[in-house]
């Protein structure tokens, strides 16, 4: 369904529901969209803004949650056990290696948002690391 604002010759102003644009179309054309006031068939679509259901994410079930905090602990084991850790030279040590002044290695490490916004602004691949699960509170 579709929900259209109109106005007659007349400026009566009034709106009407539709199956699709397409029946709006047909309808108008063959006459049959009138204005509920005077009853005038020159009738013509007014600006509006379209009502936009769903834009809010849906929360994941929990199901999805708990596979989805699954995947990021095997990544951040992943990075632990196959990467250097560089601490907070991790921005450095990237630089470092994108112009080939260090081997090439895997590292990870902590950087300040400015340090991983001019590392990307270079050109320099930098990516977040999942973080630790959070221990879950103790009750009593």
């Amino acid at each position: 369904m579709i929900r259209y604002a109109l106005s007659c010759e007349h400026e009566h102003a009034f709106e009407a529901w539709f199956g699709s644009s397409a029946d709006y179309d047909e309808q108008s054309a063959r006459g049959l969209v009138e204005c509920p006031m005077c009853a005038s068939k020159l009738i013509r679509k007014q600006i509006m803004a379209p009502a936009v259901a769903g834009t809010k994410a849906a929360a994941p079930s929990p199901e999805m949650q708990a596979v989805m905090m699954e995947a990021a602990t095997r990544v951040r084991k992943h990075v632990e056990d196959n990467f250097d850790y560089v601490g907070d030279r991790f921005a450095r040590e990237a630089r470092d290696i994108h112009d080939g002044v260090m081997p090439d290695r895997g590292i990870y490490g902590e950087a300040t948002p400015r340090e991983v916004r001019e590392l990307a602004e270079d050109g320099i691949p930098v990516a977040p690391v999942p973080g630790a699960p959070r221990p879950k509170p103790r009750l009593n």
